[in-house]
């Protein structure tokens, strides 16, 4: 068995290198690439995505694969190597089903519908990415066909970013969930709103990127194995277990954007930065999912960053940076202010109370696009109306509505939501973590952070991809992904924020 697992290890070693190189073309593409070396680049990657779908589907693959079962299904199901297999013959067998024609097409419209992407949300004109817009829905309409039958049509490409994860099952814990959050915004609409006038006034970029620096720095992020670097939309990548880089956006008239979106992205990347190195170079070296990689991503930057002991070490550090701008602001009228409940056009800026409702608008477009029922063209203005039936807000332009979000000229149709799911595991974990470190509020508030990414790490970041989402949730906290934790969570934040 151990030859064929390490003749398996080779290929799939491949493969990852080939997989890491696109990801860096990819990081380049939106950090330092020249705007007009769009179509050269989508042909790069394009060659190496044929190569490496080409390679990974092999007959050898198919082969090693079926040798190898009968022999793991003798061990633990928990080993490396049984879940190697596992997880393998799983993406094997969708892999195995698209076209490498489809693969290569992907990569080249993608690729440049990511460069006009961002020259139309600059000129705020949906019309100029529309055409691209319908190339990459048409080719996710075609991935789809090819999983067929399914239960949605949607299933297909939300596996993608959730495996295992139905499209009913989303519509059920979403249902579950909106009426109880539309309550509590009600309810804090109800009380006086917190002042964060101060959040907006001129806060030099620099001076924003230390001090950034110096928070993910404490958080634990390692910097001999991963960088910092600016973008149209922050992000995260990385081109294995030992490159993990990260990137922000700056607003110079608002400081809590740069603030949590490093924070937020540092979450990610202390995942990705905390696996297993037995895993690196195959299929399990990466997030458990999408849903469980933002659970990291928001459990830092909304249950740990917008936390009063979070601020109660960092916030006479930011009154050092900004001292004529916070200088005469209050802790408790900075918690506040990061704090508040308003309805707003941008998701990545929305407060945690309503941020859900951007989630679930955006999935609801997806399935419309996808199932037919909604057109390109008409992306607009369902994208205003929706805004104003759900957030009481209407975009009054393209680049603060349909043009915000940089995932749908990347092909990521079927992302959105996973970040909502993101959210609840977050507040499921948070819950268990305070059980285990009883003392973690008093730790936070001295700027402490190993016994948190401990905990992370053991639990959640070692395993890499071993695990399904669900299966991981329930492993650590004894029940699949579950709405009430959440509530809880921003129920009680809030009524003490806003006196209910």
């Amino acid at each position: 068995m151990e030859d064929k697992l390490n003749q398996l290890k080779t290929i799939l070693n491949e493969v990852a290198d080939l997989n890491a190189a696109s990801a860096l073309l990819g990081w380049d593409q939106q950090t330092y690439m020249p705007a007009g070396s769009a179509e050269g680049r989508g042909n790069q990657l394009a060659t190496l995505g044929q190569i490496a779908h080409i390679k990974f589907t092999s007959d050898e693959v198919g082969r090693l694969l079926e040798d190898l079962e009968p022999q793991v299904a003798q061990l633990d199901p928990d080993s490396d190597a049984a879940r190697l297999v596992k997880v393998t013959r799983r993406e094997y067998d969708k892999n195995t089903k698209v076209p490498t024609e489809w693969v290569a097409e992907f990569a080249r419209v993608t690729t440049v519908g990511q460069q006009v992407w961002q020259e139309a949300r600059i000129e705020n004109n949906f019309a100029r990415f529309q055409p691209y817009l319908e190339k990459i829905i048409d080719l996710r309409r075609q991935y789809a066909a090819i999983f067929a039958p399914y239960d949605h049509v949607y299933d297909p490409l939300l596996d993608d970013f959730e495996p295992g994860m139905k499209t009913a099952e989303v519509k059920e814990i979403f249902g579950k969930l909106r009426p109880q959050q539309v309550e509590l915004i009600k309810a804090i609409a109800d009380r006086p709103q917190v002042d964060d006038s101060f959040l907006r006034q001129t806060f030099a970029e620099q001076k924003q990127w230390d001090f950034g620096v110096e928070v993910i720095t404490k958080m634990g992020y390692d910097w001999q194995h991963g960088r910092q670097d600016r973008s149209a939309h922050p992000f995260t990548t990385n081109f294995g277990i030992d490159d993990v880089r990260i990137t922000t956006k700056f607003l110079p008239d608002f400081v809590s954007s740069a603030i949590f979106s490093t924070v937020h992205e540092t979450g990610h990347a202390l995942y990705e930065q905390g696996v297993d190195h037995a895993l690196e170079r195959t299929p399990l070296a990466g997030g458990a999912s999408l849903g469980m990689h933002e659970s990291q991503s928001r459990l830092w930057e909304n249950l740990v960053g917008r936390s009063y002991p979070f601020w109660q070490h960092f916030y006479p550090r930011l009154q050092e940076f900004f001292p004529g701008q916070l200088g005469n602001v209050s802790l408790d009228a900075f918690y506040k202010g990061i704090n508040k409940v308003q309805p707003s056009l941008i998701r990545i800026e929305a407060d945690e109370a309503t941020y859900n409702l951007h989630i679930m608008l955006r999935l609801e477009l997806e399935i419309a696009l996808i199932e037919g029922s909604l057109q390109v063209k008409d992306l607009p203005q369902a994208w205003n109306s929706r805004m104003q039936e759900y957030l009481g807000v209407t975009p009054t332009n393209d680049k603060n509505g349909v043009l915000q979000d940089i995932h749908w000229s990347g092909g990521m149709v079927g992302y959105f939501s996973t970040y909502a799911l993101g959210n609840l595991i977050s507040a499921q974990l948070w819950e268990r973590i305070n059980q285990d470190i009883p003392d973690l509020p008093d730790q936070i508030r001295k700027g402490e952070f190993s016994a948190l990414l401990g905990w992370l790490r053991n639990n959640i970041h070692r395993h890499g991809a071993k695990y399904e989402s669900q299966e991981l949730v329930k492993r650590i906290t004894g029940s699949k992904i579950d709405p009430a934790p959440y509530m809880r969570y921003l129920t009680d934040k809030f009524s003490k924020v806003y006196g209910f």
